[in-house]
């Protein structure tokens, strides 16, 4: 049985050495692009290769016209997990740190996974600071694993377009989250994107509180709760979610297959792509969140 949403670390202890289970350190900074690498290098857990989220999971920036993490390649992707050795046989799981990463890192890697088609695929819940407090084995320097040849299958219905955005963003029978802290959402203490605000209709939905205190998922059953809450009747499927860049949105989108809502999907270009064009509107405040 395979792990496709969240796996703890005592499952994860239990696999270091099985050479069908893959595992990628996700660590990352956005404002210290080296910080993940040079912590994998001190320690990890024994057998991960490290994966940058810039550099392995993303396409260079196009000014004006993308956001700030748009999606690598295919062809870059395949190459990637080829190398990092998945292939259809291969259990994925992903982990980053908290609170630098909280989840939402390694949950754009299960994204990534999962629109080419690998559903065997798990973020560590709790993730490095969770295995490191369990006492669980560490080591340091650079790992590599035998190249597999990954096979994609990609599924465009888990992207929604800017378009898709702008024709669904009010329709009474869609929902838009805005996956950042209510503060940004609402225009306030932006420090990241030259436009404040939020794309409006879109309804507040801030990823961190899919987790507690420690960095851990919520129960399925509660964070069910939560977004049957925050959906107000419409399936999973027709909910759109977009955060700065396409990172974090990822991680709500993790919390909702958790809870057994799946098929949402993500604005990849997010509010950075969003603000590229100046024809496209942007709201203050509370709006609908």
């Amino acid at each position: 049985m395979s792990h496709t949403t969240l796996i703890s670390a005592r499952e994860l202890l239990e696999h270091l050495d099985d050479p069908d289970w893959a595992i990628l350190d996700c660590r990352f900074l956005l404002n210290d692009a080296a910080y993940g690498r040079r912590e994998y290098q001190q320690a990890h857990i024994p057998g991960a290769v490290y994966v940058h989220l810039e550099e392995d999971l993303c396409a260079p920036v196009e000014p004006g016209r993308t956001g700030r993490h748009p999606l690598a390649s295919l062809d870059q992707l395949v190459e990637n997990f080829s190398r990092w050795g998945v292939d259809q046989r291969v259990q994925v799981v992903l982990y980053d740190d908290y609170p630098a990463g909280t989840a939402g890192i390694a949950a754009r890697g299960w994204w990534t996974l999962r629109y080419l088609g690998h559903t065997a695929a798990a973020v560590l819940d709790g993730g490095w600071l969770g295995w490191k407090s369990a006492g669980y084995p560490w080591r340091g320097g650079v790992e590599a694993r035998s190249r597999r040849a990954f096979t994609p299958e990609v599924h465009p219905e888990l992207l929604a377009s800017a378009e898709d955005v702008e024709r669904l963003r009010h329709h009474p029978a869609w929902r838009v989250f805005d996956s950042r802290s209510p503060d940004r959402y609402r225009g306030e203490n932006e420090t990241i994107d030259p436009v404040a605000g939020h794309i409006p209709g879109a309804f507040s939905a801030p990823y961190v509180e899919n987790m507690n205190a420690d960095g851990i998922f919520l129960p399925a059953d509660a964070l069910r709760q939560r977004f049957t809450s925050l959906l107000q009747g419409a399936p999973a499927e027709r909910a759109i979610f977009y955060c700065g860049s396409g990172v974090t949105a990822c991680q709500n989108l993790l919390a909702l297959a958790h809870a057994g809502l799946d098929g949402a999907r993500l604005y990849l270009g997010s509010w950075s792509e969003w603000i590229t064009d100046p024809r496209r509107p942007v709201a203050i405040g509370a709006d609908r969140g």
